[in-house]
């Protein structure tokens, strides 16, 4: 899918910067092409590469900046292979970093101190143009999600809270969007944090009669207004994460209101009396997890023909509560998964009841089952499924690829194995950090 990332950066770019976008996930980037400045964003999963994109340009003598989730999570890390460091969200101190640039005074860290006004954001995306994306717009209404999750790396960057943009704001690009036949998918961590807030917006993208996709709670099911209001505005399906049927394990991560009103169960019931479809996650490796666990869950989600579900180890992300509890329980495998050459995608890097190779094998079987022929023939036959022949081909279609997909990144290595030398680390004491305003 599109980087809207990029494009939001873009966006916030003054009219007289140059920008080249470049996507590694499905272009070749030209390393000796003329530049003065590269900004890269950074996620977990891809700070080795980050490093590695990073040490290229900077063996070139050009200067790199780096931001995102994995920047704010752990500047000092991320300082060591960058120039400057933009910490928290780039709306508010995106100009001052474009400005020093341009006076020779780049800073090593930019801190954004609080929130952001995201109310009238653009994201420029023009930056994307050519690229081959699949026909989905990915559109911001809102950021950041209300609920404390233990494992959740978004109410860490964003400290629990969520900030939106103005209606008008959203329906102008929508309505920019010139693919009129694009599905629509809100990048929203929760579109249903503050429900009055939500449902004024949603009311609003009723008459643009478009079709979308996005991520909520439970909590959604529990208000039938909500879910009519949701079904009238477009809405084609949601994730959510149930993440466990255990309650001990729900407890544990701070996510007991999924049991609540009749717990799951009751919300697929309301998610198939209203239409949505539903995107189903649920990951594994608490405490009271078994070996029946993974069966039972995708038992669970064949009996309730749900539209796709996925399997995944529990993931210790730096500076969430899950990790810094692993890290005092010296439970961690690897201080630093992430950056470890052994570390290979798949693997839980964490000691827990079940074996770590165990977990990571029950998942890619867990993946299997649910997308077999056999799953896929008895979900099928449902009324939210297949209701025309569009949604029996979209049921079909993501399905199959997904069927593909069960096991395509199991040990996939993080980073590019072809990278060669030492990742290039900024000479200047990370310790800079602090003495920066």
């Amino acid at each position: 899918m599109e980087s809207l990332p990029a494009a939001h950066l873009a966006g916030l770019t003054p009219k007289h910067i140059d920008v080249k976008f470049y996507d590694d996930r499905m272009e070749e980037i030209p390393f000796d092409e003329v530049t003065d400045l590269v900004a890269i964003s950074i996620e977990t999963y891809t700070a080795k590469r980050a490093y590695q994109i990073a040490t290229e340009y900077r063996r070139r003598n050009i200067p790199v900046v780096m931001g995102g989730f994995h920047a704010t999570l752990v500047p000092d890390e991320v300082a060591e292979y960058a120039e400057t460091v933009v910490v928290g969200e780039a709306e508010s101190i995106w100009k001052d970093v474009i400005n020093d640039f341009e006076s020779g005074q780049l800073k090593r860290v930019y801190r954004s101190e609080k929130r952001p006004d995201i109310s009238k954001v653009i994201p420029d995306r023009s930056i994307l143009s050519g690229k081959r994306y699949l026909p989905i717009g990915l559109v911001e209404a809102a950021r950041g999600c209300t609920f404390k999750c233990d494992f959740c790396v978004i109410q860490t960057y964003f400290d629990s809270t969520q900030n939106r943009k103005e209606i008008q704001t959203i329906l102008d690009e929508i309505r920019s969007i010139s693919d009129k036949r694009k599905l629509i998918f809100f990048v929203d961590d929760n579109i249903v944090s503050h429900p009055k807030q939500a449902k004024e917006f949603y009311r609003a993208l009723i008459p643009l009669k478009i079709r979308w996709v996005s991520q909520a709670a439970i909590t959604m099911t529990h208000d039938d207004e909500m879910l009519q209001i949701l079904k009238e505005s477009g809405c084609q399906g949601v994730l959510i994460g149930f993440e466990s049927l255990n309650h001990e394990n729900l407890l544990k991560m701070n996510k007991s209101f999924n049991g609540t009103k009749g717990g799951i169960e009751a919300a697929v019931k309301k998610m198939n009396a209203y239409g949505i479809r539903l995107y189903a996650t649920f990951i594994f490796g608490y405490e009271n997890d078994t070996i029946d666990s993974f069966r039972e869950a995708v038992e669970f989600c064949i009996k309730h023909k749900i539209f796709m579900a996925a399997f995944n180890h529990l993931t210790p992300f730096p500076g969430t509560p899950l990790y810094k509890r692993l890290e005092e329980e010296g439970k961690l495998l690897y201080r630093k998964w992430w950056l470890a050459d052994e570390y290979r995608y798949g693997q839980v890097p964490f000691r827990t009841v079940l074996d770590p190779e165990l977990i990571r094998t029950e998942c890619v079987k867990a993946r299997k089952s649910f997308y077999s022929f056999t799953s896929i023939w008895r979900r099928m036959f449902s009324k939210t499924n297949s209701s025309s022949f569009f949604m029996l081909h979209a049921f079909l279609f993501i399905n199959l690829l997904l069927r593909k997909e069960a096991s395509l990144r199991d040990l996939y290595p993080l980073g590019d194995l072809s990278f060669q030398g030492e990742l290039l680390k900024v000479k200047e004491p990370i310790n800079a950090l602090s003495k920066n305003p």
